[in-house]
């Protein structure tokens, strides 16, 4: 159900308590065309989600109230307090004596319109304590004029401050066909109830569509109607749909569901909607009849598909594609400034409400790089674009940087091609960059360093040095490389490095990936973690930090590099695709590489939980102390298979020192 939008006034100045207050006091209200609010309803506040509402007195036209559908851009879901009288308006112009009764205010749908409801006596509780929202409310006019030039005055609301409930109003007027739709499965009236449910659990569907008999409906009337509506009335007079709800209804009557036809039980009043509707007229059409299940028709009246009303909330609670167009759009760097807020909001809500940390940081890099993107083109001409390929390394590259960390990138340009201004482009992208909060990195591995900003030939060179192992550094640079994923530009250029890693490494020596996996094991001591945990023992005050990244992250993911290194699986960038590729050549078992997937997720989301909770943007160190008891055990258990994984690397490459 769509939320308040507590970016809009009066909301916008309401305490998180508040808040809290006014969601446990707001209810959905569905009025059909021509509708009006009944006098026992007008003690509410009402906010237009999507419809028209007009106001009226005694017949005469007053105002009128509109949802977003009607709107052109953000913070224009139109709001009114039903319980305001015209007492002012009529003392102030004197046009009826004070003893005439006032009338209240009349209102009704122009067309099917939903209202956020909210009662009237949680506003006035609030109103009670909030002077602002008391001014905003006020039937005194001067006092709402007084709040408007404040506002103005001291406007502070931007772009930045567009919210989950703004993306789902854009949401809304989407066509339903942007949203998943359920398969199309049809049988005949006279068919089994059995045959139904046979094809429902084959399909993982909770119903069928149901095709009767032929001469069950007459369609001599059809001749008055024009094309699209002939096709509706078709589809809804040809087609019915059985439920699984019908078929245990059917049981509840002791019937056998091997002789029971489906017509039978079959709801025949079925109710369509076009594909070219949008996503809030199948939301008003669901909570006009109370329905869960839509069929989607085309103009020529067949269903192609069945609009499920899970699938579409969980449409409407995804907000990162209205990000994507939001960066798309981008003109400028303030501009791309907002999108970059809008993908850190994206990552508290997605976290707060259980997202794996998974789904979250592989959807935060997809939208990283249309930032990255939109900025290389607002630097660079075409041919340039046309000529590189920029690309993102690290954990970004991996898809598992959640926090704005720091920047790890570099450009691969096509051999032959030169551009005088080329370094002051590269230049001007990673401080830009920074701008937008990605820190430059620490270890200068970024295209404005000229080892990171090189031609094909030369790169695929630098890489045969760093495999000779002849400097410690030389691992780290290989590391970031291997992690090295597309951004924009020519993707053939990273496709040939990706290649020539792998002839590298074939040609590299054969002692050299046992050096490479020294590194995983060099923070730290493996048998010493459990000491962090003494402080919660009534041991001797210590320092209980955990490094989170030496301690679990960084052992595990580059475990994880140098196995798929050494079984010739240099192409895939992240984690996840490393594990899955191991298990495929039998270098791991499903059920390892299983664990150690949720064991470094459990590590990522820990250092989200300390980014999004202080101020520390690295989010390394956690204390036990101050996690749950289920947290520490977890926070054991995890780095337990750490430990367990480093002593695998270990044996496996005979590293006996550490």
């Amino acid at each position: 159900m769509p939320h308040l939008d507590f970016s809009q006034p009066p909301f916008d100045v309401l305490s998180l308590a508040e808040r809290q207050s006014i969601r446990k006091n707001t209810q959905i209200r569905y009025l059909a065309k021509n509708e009006s609010l009944p006098v026992e309803e007008l003690q509410c506040l009402y906010v237009v989600i999507k419809g028209q509402i007009e106001q009226s007195l005694d017949g005469e036209f007053v105002a009128s109230y509109v949802g977003s559908n009607h709107a052109d851009g953000l913070n224009n879901n139109d709001w009114f307090d039903s319980r305001r009288l015209p007492e002012s308006l009529a003392k102030d112009n004197q046009l009826e004596p004070e003893s005439t009764p006032i009338q209240p205010y009349q209102f009704r749908a122009s067309e099917e319109t939903l209202l956020l409801q909210v009662a009237g006596t949680a506003i006035d509780k609030i109103s009670a304590q909030n002077h602002l929202v008391r001014q905003m409310l006020s039937d005194k006019l001067p006092e709402r004029l007084k709040a408007l030039r404040q506002r103005r005055h001291n406007k502070t609301l931007d772009p930045a401050s567009y919210t989950n409930q703004q993306e789902v109003q854009q949401i809304m007027l989407q066509p339903v066909t942007d949203v998943h739709l359920l398969p199309v499965h049809i049988v005949d009236a006279n068919d089994s109830l059995y045959e139904a449910a046979s094809i429902m659990t084959k399909a993982g569907l909770k119903h069928v569509l149901v095709r009767p008999l032929h001469g069950l409906c007459d369609l001599d009337d059809l001749s008055s109607l024009d094309g699209t509506q002939t096709a509706q009335l078709e589809t809804r007079l040809l087609l019915g749909i059985l439920t699984d709800t019908d078929i245990c209804r059917a049981v509840s009557d002791k019937q056998d569901p091997a002789t029971t036809p489906c017509q039978r039980y079959a709801n025949f009043n079925l109710r369509t909607i076009k594909a070219s509707d949008e996503i809030g007229d199948a939301l008003l059409t669901m909570t006009r009849y109370r329905i869960h299940r839509l069929p989607v028709i085309d103009k020529s009246g067949n269903v192609v598909g069945v609009l499920g009303q899970s699938d579409m909330l969980a449409h409407i609670g995804h907000h990162s594609q209205l990000i994507s167009i939001q960066i798309e759009q981008a003109q400028d760097l303030s501009s791309l400034d907002t999108t970059v807020e809008l993908i850190g909001r994206y990552i508290r809500a997605q976290h707060h409400n259980g997202v794996k940390i998974g789904n979250i940081s592989r959807m935060v890099q997809t939208l990283n790089a249309q930032v990255f993107t939109k900025l290389w083109q607002l630097i660079v001409p075409d041919e340039v674009m046309a000529n590189t390929c920029l690309i993102v390394m690290g954990s970004e590259g991996r898809g598992e940087q959640i926090m704005r960390t720091d920047q790890d990138n570099a450009l691969i340009i096509r051999d032959g091609y030169t551009h005088p201004d080329l370094a002051q482009f590269t230049d001007t992208f990673n401080s830009h960059l920074a701008t937008l909060g990605y820190p430059l990195c620490d270890g200068n591995i970024m295209m404005s360093n000229p080892m990171w900003r090189q031609p094909l030939k030369p790169f695929t060179a630098q890489i045969n040095l760093w495999f000779r192992n002849s400097d410690p550094m030389h691992g780290i640079y290989l590391s970031a490389i291997l992690d090295g994923e597309y951004v924009c530009g020519d993707e053939s250029l990273l496709t040939q490095i990706r290649q020539h890693l792998k002839l590298a490494h074939q040609q590299a020596d054969p002692m050299f990936v046992r050096q490479f996996a020294r590194a995983a094991l060099q923070f730290g001591d493996v048998n010493q973690w459990w000491q962090k945990f003494v402080p919660l023992l009534g041991g001797k005050p210590a320092s209980s930090d955990i490094d989170l990244k030496k301690a679990g992250i960084f052992p595990l993911v580059h475990g994880i590099r140098t196995l798929a290194l050494e079984n010739n699986v240099p192409d895939v960038p992240s984690t996840k695709a490393r594990l899955k590729s191991l298990v495929q050549v039998s270098a791991m078992t499903q059920e390892r590489a299983d664990t150690l997937l949720e064991a470094l997720e459990f590590f990522m989301a820990q250092r989200l939980s300390v980014a999004l909770s202080t101020d520390d943007k690295h989010a390394r160190q956690v204390d036990p102390t101050t996690l749950t008891a289920l947290e520490r055990d977890l926070l054991k258990e995890c780095l337990a298979v750490v430990k367990s994984f480093k002593n695998q690397l270990r044996q496996h490459y005979q590293l006996e020192i550490v």
